[in-house]
């Protein structure tokens, strides 16, 4: 058995877009530094792209967010002068899952449950390159007339996976396809941009005026109201409602968007999506429902669940894949979203097998805030 996952650092950032950049940098140097050199390698193994070829690709992307998302662009700089490295490093960071074209191995499974009329459940686990472990951190980033957003990101990312203030979260399911446009938003920007929203339909629309993602990805987003599955595509989107159970689930392809036609990638994928319906399906059997759907249920009875391992709903590191390669859940968050009850549980490491940290409550009291 494995040490309990280390408790990544917290930080409270506020400010101009700038400001939140620099104190970002500064407080993250050294893990930014290891992430270039992790991301360095793989983009070597997993896309044959050496470290300037890649700086080309980020500067279309640079570009982009300079016309389009001047204040992105605002943090993302200032995160590059805080940490000591170039700008393009930096966007090279956010717009990596756009640049490897889905070539990482990334796993997630996600799950969106309907608690009442007021309430939703959004949970996950984000499985992803054992390495990055070391490198991950907890934002709470407060900007003048914006939802405060709270959110687990890797170091030198400006979005990721989490909730605001406003009760809007959002969750994320890599999607290999090749198909990329660098004149859209790339993920881990769209989750910001989401993450920056007041509800689940300005989250969308948001994106929508922007021309929409510039790769293939799923996201997940809700509120105390709706939850709603995107199947995103710079060649179209398709949107997910909840089912007859108020549920939304779903893993690493796509389920209804034809607009690109997927290479066969990561097997486990479908193998996930129908153990997770098996198992919510147990729960609805056994009258789980409203306030029953606990982060420790989620944590015990789906997000724990090693079926078909390595390749579970909880992923384990293949000894036989190459170390860029070597995927493992590295946090489960649950996100409880209801007027006047907004937080979440993280735990870091894989839940439920003796890895993973003490539960982390989101938003954190004053005690985290040094």
């Amino acid at each position: 058995m494995q040490p309990t996952a280390d408790i990544p650092p917290r930080l409270v950032l506020k400010g101009t877009p700038r400001e939140i950049g620099l104190a970002h940098g500064r407080q993250l140097q050294h893990q930014i530094k290891s992430q270039l050199e992790i991301y360095r390698e793989m983009f070597e193994y997993t896309s044959k792209m050496d470290w300037p070829a890649v700086r080309v690709l980020a500067e279309e992307f640079r570009l982009t967010a300079e016309q389009s998302m001047p204040d992105i662009h605002a943090e993302m700089q200032g995160i590059a002068e805080g940490a000591g490295v170039d700008l393009l490093d930096v966007v090279a960071l956010n717009c990596r899952s756009e640049i490897s074209l889905g070539r990482f191995s990334d796993g997630c499974t996600t799950l969106a449950w309907k608690k009442s009329e007021q309430a939703r459940v959004l949970s996950q686990n984000w499985d992803w390159t054992t390495s990055v472990g070391k490198n991950m951190a907890m934002l709470r980033i407060e900007q003048p007339g914006k939802p405060i957003v709270h959110m687990v990101t890797e170091a030198g990312l400006v979005g990721k996976i989490g909730f605001n203030s406003a009760g809007v979260g959002v969750g994320l399911n890599a999607i290999k396809a090749p198909v990329c446009a660098s004149s859209k938003v790339p993920i881990h920007v769209a989750l910001r941009l989401c993450l920056e929203s007041v509800s689940v339909d300005a989250a969308v629309e948001r994106l929508s005026s922007l021309g929409g993602a510039a790769s293939s990805q799923y996201i997940v987003l809700a509120d105390s109201s709706k939850s709603l599955g995107l199947e995103l595509s710079p060649l179209g989107d398709v949107h997910i409602q909840e089912d007859r159970s108020g549920m939304i689930m779903h893993t690493n392809h796509f389920i209804v968007n034809n607009c690109v036609q997927q290479p066969p990638w990561l097997p486990g994928s479908p193998v996930r999506l129908r153990r997770c319906q098996e198992l919510c399906d147990e729960l609805i059997q056994a009258g789980v429902a409203g306030n029953q759907i606990t982060p420790a249920l989620l944590r015990e009875k789906i997000f724990s669940d090693m079926y078909n391992a390595p390749e579970a709903i909880c992923c384990s590191e293949d000894p036989s894949s190459h170390p860029t390669q070597k995927c493992s859940t590295l946090f489960n968050i649950v996100m409880s979203l209801e007027p006047g009850n907004v937080e979440a549980e993280v735990v870091f490491g894989r839940p439920g097998h003796g890895e993973e940290s003490a539960v982390v409550k989101l938003p954190w009291g004053l005690e985290g805030e040094n």
